[in-house]
């Protein structure tokens, strides 16, 4: 593959650099902003959004009264934001937000979880069942801007990662516990989806598929929680070419930015470790670059249909 250089089909080892010190309970859905050349992330549990500045090498935040999990742009000034039971638009001038639609939650049994958008600029956005809700009782949505929300996988447990091939054919998506980035074939004008296989099976002793993007090359990078990195596969033969190692267990999301889309940022977690494991592993909660030899796609936006 372009850019990625394996040895007697050994995965490359890449060891990130500290972008920014953070204490994130659960550092989640990294995402580039190209209009603004900054990165966008969240932390779920503690309820924030952050936005980091490369060239500062700083963060602002933002708190909200629920959890957030995931965020995408939609304008230079604007961000649609996955709450907890809601996707709102948020202005980042002055903080404000406003309602985009509601999404089933079960009375509070399950919560939002990972989203993006796909190349017509829908957002697709999964849930994950919380304490006391039965396994495979959460859905991936696909909302559209005029609030309409339609459920387009059922029998979900952990919705985390989805990405979409540069052709805009495929859909690759994660349901965490099966351990699987499962193909469906995408149809960018409706938007439908249709099954298509297993691209990965995730291997046992290498933590659980988190959030995930995708490279020019159409090459999948999996945040694997408990798996200390970020690991890239091929998704047409399974391969992994490259491992990310990360001083921190608990590895939640990735995204290419930079204007040349080279540089990978990764986030991290808290959540899930012991004293012990905080005190061997202290930058666990923070975000982390590397540039791995590979470029990114263009972040799709939210836009009006």
């Amino acid at each position: 593959m372009a850019g990625i250089i394996s040895c007697d089909d050994e995965p490359t080892l890449i060891t990130p650099e500290l972008a920014f010190q953070a204490k994130a309970t659960t550092g989640e859905g990294a995402i580039w902003h190209p209009d603004r050349n900054t990165l966008f992330w969240v932390d779920i549990e503690g309820q924030s959004l952050y936005e980091y500045f490369p060239k500062q090498k700083d963060c602002h935040f933002w708190r909200f009264d629920r959890m957030v999990s995931a965020v995408v742009p939609e304008t230079d000034s604007t961000m649609i934001v996955a709450l907890q039971d809601e996707i709102i638009r948020f202005h980042l001038q002055d903080g404000s937000e406003s309602p985009i639609a509601s999404i089933p939650v079960n009375g509070g049994k399950l919560r939002c979880n990972d989203g993006k958008c796909d190349p017509a600029g829908r957002l697709w956005v999964g849930t994950m069942c919380l304490h006391g809700a039965p396994k495979k009782s959460a859905s991936l949505y696909r909302v559209a801007s005029n609030g309409s929300v339609k459920e387009q996988v059922s029998h979900v447990s952990i919705s985390n990662g989805i990405v979409w091939s540069s052709n805009k054919k495929y859909m690759y998506y994660i349901d965490t516990p099966t351990r699987k980035i499962v193909r469906y074939r995408y149809d960018n004008k409706s938007g439908d989806i249709l099954y298509d296989g297993v691209a990965v099976h995730i291997p046992e002793g290498t933590g659980s598929p988190d959030g995930m993007t995708i490279d020019s090359d159409d090459n999948l990078w999996v945040a694997q929680w408990g798996g200390g990195g970020v690991y890239c596969y091929n998704p047409y033969t399974g391969e992994l070419l490259v491992k990310v190692v990360v001083p921190a267990p608990n590895v939640a999301s990735c995204a290419f930015g930079g204007s040349r889309l080279d540089v990978l940022y990764i986030t991290t977690a808290r959540s899930g470790l012991s004293e012990e494991q905080l005190e061997e592993y202290p930058l666990s909660g923070s975000l982390f670059y590397c540039k791995p030899g590979a470029k990114g796609v263009q972040t799709n936006f939210f836009l009006p249909h």
